[in-house]
């Protein structure tokens, strides 16, 4: 007979997952008592600090006991409705064996320091990058402090995550156009700081300062990561950054190339290519999630980068540049007010998904927990290092992470730190 306390995994069959993680529901967690209570809409509830117990069922057995570094998740994928859904995920993840937690940055409820301290805070060993915040939105005392203190919190596990940004809200914002340059100058000053040097009279593409110093005493090394698209942030990532997190619906193709060009920029600066670990970002929609969750998620998401930035997409991924022409020309897309991954019904996805490709669509891990897994796999042997589980929160990844443990060579990753951006040991 079926315990009444375990929930019914995607695949039908009983999980070992315990109750307050059933898949497709986001809850928190009542620390005083242990209880997990569902949450529709944000609250203002007082969440109690003292005596806060990790989310776990004190009963449960994790399904690996190893903590795959190799692979990640992004928090608060896409549009929460409340920065707390975080807890749940992390604690999740950690206990799901996943290595790392990626943290984007949107100016409302996803203020990136913000979460990586609650990061920091409810877990004990899953790696954290912000991927990413960008260099022109905070003073650089204000961003090298942040990672000092997250790298102190975390005893290690922190990576500071730097990005391009979209050039049209900065221009909205009145902030100026990051360039390749700068964020190179910006990344040389974080490791001088972190070093405990004093920077006097700093005058360089990121910005002119009198004087910059956190502690004389500092002799940290805080691993950088760098979000990169373009060739020339991939040739950046490669001789100035520990890592390099890819985009999203990259072709094989792409992928492959790309992974060359950090590793081969990080040779010709005269470092170690394999102490660059390159992530893919890689979509994973299972089919065990409904139909309207894989629609936005993937119809949805990539229209929105297709909105933002198309024809960067389209000329990376050596795309049929009239297929964007198209998407573009459409009445309802030209009308659309807001992303519409975030704002669209699903009707009227359907209606968008007829003018993307399929092929456009396939770099991505979908169908059963078999299939995602031979797909993720298939990410390693393009060459990348990690691979995001992008899209998708640990409660909509249990049967394709259950699936990846039971597959993955033990041996290949056994080297590789929690911190997603340190070299292997």
């Amino acid at each position: 007979m079926r315990d009444p306390g375990l929930p019914v995994d995607g695949r039908g069959a009983e999980s070992k997952i315990p109750r307050c993680f059933v898949l497709g529901t986001i809850q928190e967690v009542d620390a005083t008592f242990m209880r997990p209570v569902g949450r529709k809409q944000y609250s203002n509830k007082p969440f109690p600090v003292t005596g806060v117990k990790p989310f776990m069922n004190d009963q449960a057995t994790p399904p690996s006991n190893v903590q795959m570094n190799e692979i990640g998740f992004y928090t608060l994928a896409g549009a929460p409705t409340s920065p707390r859904d975080l807890i749940a995920e992390v604690q999740m993840a950690e206990y799901l064996g996943i290595g790392s937690c990626f943290i984007s940055e949107r100016f409302n409820i996803k203020e990136i320091a913000t979460l990586s301290g609650a990061v920091g805070a409810i877990s004990s060993k899953i790696g954290i990058a912000t991927a990413a915040t960008n260099h022109n939105t905070r003073h650089p005392i204000v961003t090298a402090a942040f990672a000092s203190t997250m790298h102190f919190l975390t005893q290690g596990r922190f990576s500071l995550g730097l990005g391009r940004g979209i050039e049209a809200i900065f221009k909205a914002f009145g902030l100026p156009k990051i360039t390749t340059a700068q964020m190179e100058d910006f990344a040389q000053m974080m490791r001088r700081l972190h070093h405990g040097e004093t920077i006097v009279g700093h005058d360089g593409p990121a910005g002119k300062w009198p004087a910059l110093r956190l502690d004389p005493s500092f002799d940290e090394h805080i691993p950088l990561t760098l979000t990169a698209f373009g060739p020339n942030s991939l040739a950046l990532g490669g001789r100035a950054f520990d890592a390099v997190v890819l985009h999203t619906f990259f072709t094989d193709e792409t992928t492959e190339r790309v992974v060359n060009h950090v590793k081969k920029a990080a040779e010709q600066a005269g470092r170690n290519p394999r102490d660059v670990r390159v992530w893919s970002c890689f979509a994973t929609i299972g089919d065990h999630l409904p139909y309207d969750v894989r629609l936005k998620k993937t119809v949805g998401r990539m229209s929105t980068y297709l909105q933002a930035y198309g024809d960067l997409m389209v000329r990376t991924n050596d795309w049929d540049p009239a297929v964007l022409k198209k998407f573009r020309a459409n009445e309802f897309v030209a009308n659309f007010q807001g992303a519409l991954d975030q704002k669209a019904t699903t009707s009227e996805l359907e209606r968008v998904a007829e003018l993307i490709p399929e092929e456009w669509l396939a770099s991505a891990a979908t169908g059963s927990p078999e299939d995602c897994t031979k797909a993720i796999q298939a990410q390693f042997d393009l060459g990348c290092d990690g691979v995001i589980l992008h899209g998708a929160s640990p409660m909509e990844l249990v049967p394709i992470v259950e699936c990846y443990s039971t597959h993955r060579d033990h041996d290949r990753f056994a080297n590789l730190p929690a911190n997603p951006a340190l070299a292997p040991r």
